[in-house]
This record gives structure tokens, C-alpha cells and sequence, in this order.
């Protein structure tokens, strides 16, 4: 399903269903969800800010019917307005708007808990870690980790908020021992939990991904360049999390390989056109281009101009590139 036809087309369900039924009804909900589960499974095919876009007009349509519900059909709906703002939140956040970011992720938190919904309050948590370990704020980013860990529910949800939250965090203040201990446990959690699919999901990709980065920032070089390879052979080719853990193994080898680095970011630069590089992915190709900068390696040269000249993801008037 295409960006042009298939996005529009979920939220013109949602509107003519508003229309339907404009104070609520349990079909709105059911939709509603319905929506939600669409653009969390489908979160990767699309760029971000042309998906934050149709998060926006969904989410502000399924507003105008909350006031008149029932109270149990007011419930549902904000728990998918809680959603929705948590996806709009990671959204933002890939889109290198952390204020933004923060601002959902915020609301969709207090939705979690006032409608009643763990794993949304976890998740939102957790991503909140996600944005303060971004700015380096590593007292805010643990207590929003530890936040989540106290409503995520048992297995893989568990998993995630170790790995996602509270790994970069431990790493980040060089508490070796307690990442190691956060490692293992959630490791042994996705030996045996059934990976869960889309945005709000967590697979053994993703996982080994912030293991990797977990080892690079304790400068375990040659752990991270493994557990990346681990990464990547369990990403689908070209999606973002398999240029995440390409870019994590580029910059375990920086300091050893230089030329083998710089060849796998300007592979990345080769595939994947700018409107679909996330924020994340255009931060650690900048890092790498730090490592490589006095490097004369004809590769590290020539992605060094790459960096230079790569568009930004958003015009300066806002719009999207």
C-alpha cells in the first residue's frame, strides 16, 4: 500500500465515521483502533513527516467526538488519542523535534494512566527515556525508564523498556555492571517471548540494536560490531532499523576500519533517499563523520562531502523536503 493512496484513505474512513457517528459509538472505537494498529504496523514505509501529517488529522478527528460520548465510549476513544499522541511523539522525535516529542509523549502518558491502559503508559515512558538520553539528560532518562518499568507488563514489554529505556541510560553513566545485569535479564526475556510487530512492538532487531549501542558508548568496540552483525542479519534489508544497526557497526569500526566504515554509511546514503533518514540515522552518520574527519581515506573524504550537501529533512519554512 502506497503513501498517496493508502494513508489518506485511513483517515477519510475515520472522518466519515465522525460524521456517522459525531458523539462516539463503540464502531468509532473499534475504527479507531483499527487506525492506530495501521500506522504502528506500517510506521517504517512511510516518511516521517508525511506520517505525522495523517497521525495529526486522525487523532484531531477523533477528538471532536470525545465530548458528547458516553463515558465508556469516551474512554476508548482517548485511549486512542493516547496512541495516536505516542506515535505522533516518536514522530517528532525522528523528526529531530525533541520539544515537540516530549510534548506528546507527555500527553500520551497521562492517557495511559487516566483511561487506564499499562502498556501505553510504559511505552510512553519509554520513549520519554528515549528523547532525555538524546539531550544527555541521564537522571531524567532513568526515571522515566524506571516509571515504565513499573507498568509494563511481564515478557516482551518488560524486555523493551530494559533494553530501549534503561540500557542507554546505565551505559551513558558508566554503571558497567548493572548494564550487564539489565543485558541479560532482557536478553533471556527475548530468548523465549514472541517478538510483537510494528512501532509499538519489539523484536530481537531492535534489541540487539540497543545492546550494540549499549557496548559502543561503554567502548566495547569489538561486542558492539557483533552484536550490530546481529542486528542486521535479523532486520529487513533497507528499513530503518537495518540502517540504524548498519550505522552502529560503521561506527564500532571507525577506529580500526576506517575505509570499511565510511563505505557502509555511504551505502546507507546510497539506498535510502533523505526524506526517509531519521533524525537518529542522521546523527550517527554526523558522529561518524567526526570519527573519520582526519582521515585520508578516499571513502571518508567523499562522505564527508555526502554529509555536507545531504538535505534536511524539513524546509526551513517548515515543510517537509
Amino acid at each position: 500500500m502506497t503513501t498517496a493512496s493508502g494513508l489518506p484513505a485511513i483517515r477519510e474512513s475515520v472522518q466519515w465515521a465522525v460524521q456517522e457517528a459525531p458523539d462516539g459509538s463503540p464502531a468509532l472505537v473499534a475504527l479507531a483502533e483499527a487506525a492506530v494498529e495501521h500506522y504502528a504496523l506500517n510506521y517504517s514505509k512511510h516518511p516521517p513527516a508525511i506520517l505525522l501529517e495523517e497521525v495529526r488529522e486522525t487523532r484531531n478527528l477523533l477528538s471532536t467526538a470525545v465530548a458528547g460520548a458516553d463515558r465508556e465510549t469516551a474512554r476508548g476513544l482517548r485511549r486512542q488519542v493516547g496512541w495516536l499522541s505516542a506515535l505522533l511523539g516518536n514522530l517528532a522525535y525522528h523528526l529531530d523535534d525533541r520539544a515537540g516529542s516530549r510534548t506528546h509523549l507527555t500527553l500520551a502518558g497521562a492517557l495511559g494512566e487516566s483511561t487506564r491502559e499499562p502498556a501505553l503508559t510504559a511505552w510512553a515512558s519509554g520513549a520519554l527515556a528515549m528523547v532525555a538520553t538524546a539531550r544527555q539528560d541521564w537522571e531524567h532518562a532513568r526515571g522515566h525508564a524506571e516509571y515504565g518499568l513499573q507498568h509494563a507488563p511481564e515478557g516482551l514489554r518488560r524486555a523493551q523498556l530494559l533494553g530501549w529505556a534503561l540500557l542507554p541510560a546505565l551505559a551513558a553513566t558508566g554503571r558497567t555492571a548493572e548494564a550487564d545485569d539489565v543485558v541479560d535479564e532482557s536478553d533471556e526475556i527475548m530468548r523465549t517471548g514472541v517478538e510483537l510487530p510494528g512501532r509499538f512492538g519489539y523484536d530481537r532487531a531492535e534489541h540487539r540494536l540497543h545492546v550494540a549501542e549499549a557496548y559502543l558508548t561503554l567502548e566495547r568496540y569489538d561486542r558492539a560490531a557483533a552484536v550490530a552483525l546481529e542486528s542486521i542479519g535479523a532486520a529487513p534489508a533497507e528499513t530503518p532499523g537495518w540502517v540504524a544497526a548498519t550505522l552502529v557497526l560503521a561506527l564500532a569500526e571507525a577506529r580500526d576500519a576506517p575505509d570499511q566504515a565510511a563505505n557502509r554509511a555511504l551505502g546507507v546514503l546510497d539506498l535510502i533517499p533523505p526524506p526517509r533518514l531519521r533524525a537518529t540515522a542522521r546523527d550517527r552518520l554526523t558522529r561518524l563523520g567526526r570519527l573519520l574527519d582526519t582521515s585520508a581515506d578516499s571513502s571518508a573524504v567523499e562522505l564527508a562531502e555526502r554529509l555536507r550537501t545531504l538535505p534536511a529533512p524539513i524546509r526551513a519554512d517548515g515543510t517537509a523536503a
